[in-house]
């Protein structure tokens, strides 16, 4: 296959992801969207990679997996003591930064 099939690909995921975080009003669901924009850079990451004939993309993309993987760890946990406290997953009942 071509790198031209895997960008698209990227592109589309990133799209959906990008669309997820504009439009969806659920904490969960936006970090799940942006899950989804960095697997699409994973997948332009490791396709450049693939073309140039070098393992650079995938080392890159092992380091985005490292921090997205503590990204997730640490925003669950924030998001479950968001809801614990407001019993509410909408971004905008967070507007304030009383508790």
């Amino acid at each position: 296959m071509a790198i031209g099939h895997y960008l698209v690909l990227s592109g589309v995921l990133f799209s959906i992801g990008a669309a997820g975080v504009f439009l969806r009003r659920n904490l969960i669901t936006l970090l799940l969207s942006v899950e989804i924009m960095l697997n699409a850079v994973n997948l332009a990451f490791v396709a450049f990679g693939r073309q140039f004939g070098t393992v650079d993309g995938q080392i890159i993309t092992f380091f985005v997996m490292t921090v997205a993987a503590a990204e997730a760890a640490v925003g669950l946990a924030l998001v479950i003591g968001l809801f614990r406290h407001r019993e509410s997953l909408n971004p905008e009942a967070f507007t304030s930064l009383k508790w």
